[in-house]
Formats: structure tokens, sequence, C-alpha cells
């Protein structure tokens, strides 16, 4: 994948921004802007349902699976500034379960976006409800935004929690309760 054009674009915002692109501390920037913005954005080239597929097992497993503490980073599709915390994952099976390292890597296919955190509770959810077809799917993201720190409110200690139900997380309070207790009360470290 070439990062020329990209390149000349963080160039041209170098210049708009009044610095000298020429000068030793800058000279290499674009090319290093480019290749990051690639990496923080590889999300686009795959195929979350695909990160799934190739490991799902036939199972007879119907307690509650949650993955906690997953670190993630990604940029705010506002401001293209980074927000990062924990992400937290459970679902209920039915009749299938999938390797717990896939939890993991599409929570990081989601968040290798331009990203809300919002869309991005709701995108891991849905997808695992999708291919999973449990029981139900509970996802919770804490995180912190540095546009809300560096920028506009700067509220230094603020972290943004956002969760996503659905099935039996949804409609019975008893499995929701069991997933927030195992994410707060439940800690590992």
């Amino acid at each position: 994948m070439t990062t020329g054009r990209l390149e000349d674009h963080v160039r041209q915002v170098l210049v708009e921004l009044g610095e000298d692109v020429n000068r030793e501390g800058l000279r290499k920037t674009p090319e290093r802007v480019a290749r990051s913005l690639r990496f923080l954005t590889k999300g686009y080239e795959e195929d979350p349902a695909g990160v799934i597929n190739d490991a799902l097992f036939t199972e007879d497993y119907q307690e509650m699976i949650v993955l906690k503490d997953l670190d993630f980073f990604s940029l705010c599709e506002h401001h293209i500034l980074p927000f990062f915390g924990k992400a937290h994952v459970a679902y209920l099976p039915k009749h299938r379960i999938v390797g717990i390292s896939k939890l993991a890597r599409l929570v990081e296919v989601f968040a290798r976006r331009l990203q809300v955190q919002e869309r991005m509770t709701t995108q891991i959810a849905a997808i695992l409800m999708d291919e999973l077809d449990p029981q139900g799917v509970g996802v919770v993201l804490q995180a912190e935004h540095l546009c809300m720190r560096m920028r506009g409110v700067e509220k230094q200690n603020s972290v943004v929690v956002t969760s996503a139900m659905l099935g039996v997380f949804r409609s019975h309070q008893e499995t929701r309760q069991e997933f927030m207790t195992l994410v707060h009360n439940g800690a590992t470290r």
C-alpha cells in the first residue's frame, strides 16, 4: 500500500501550520505520519466476520463467557485524536463457542478504524450476535478521550463508559447484573 499521496497531504498540513518541512526534525515526518495512520486504521482492511468464522466450535456449554480488561487504542473520527481504554466482552452460548483470542482480535478490528466509542461498542456486540447465534451478548467499553483532555473542555480525569446488551443480556436483569458484577467486582488485578 502506497503512502505517497498521504505523505503529500501531511506535508501540506505542516506547511499550513507554518512549519518548515525541510528542517531536520520534520524531513521524515510526512512518511512517519502516513505509515502511522495506515497502521492505526488497518481495521478497514479486515472482515470482522472472517476473524470469527475460522474459530467457531460446537460445544455443549451454556454458562457466561467473559473476556475482560482488553486494552484497545482507537482514533476519534471527529478530531483524529486517540481514545483508549478497556473492553469487556461477554456472551452466553447456545450451541457454539469462539476461540477467546478471536474476541480480542474483533475488538482490535473495530478499534483500528476512525471511530466513536458508541458505534464501536455496538459493532462488537452485533457481529458476535450475528456470527455466534448466542443467547445474548454484552459489551462494555471504558475509555479516556484525548479530545476531552487536550482541547475543548480539557477535563483531565474523565472516562466514558458505553455498553451494548443484546439478547438475554438485555431482557434478563440477572444476566446483565452477573456480567456487570464480573466486570467491576471480579477484578483480576
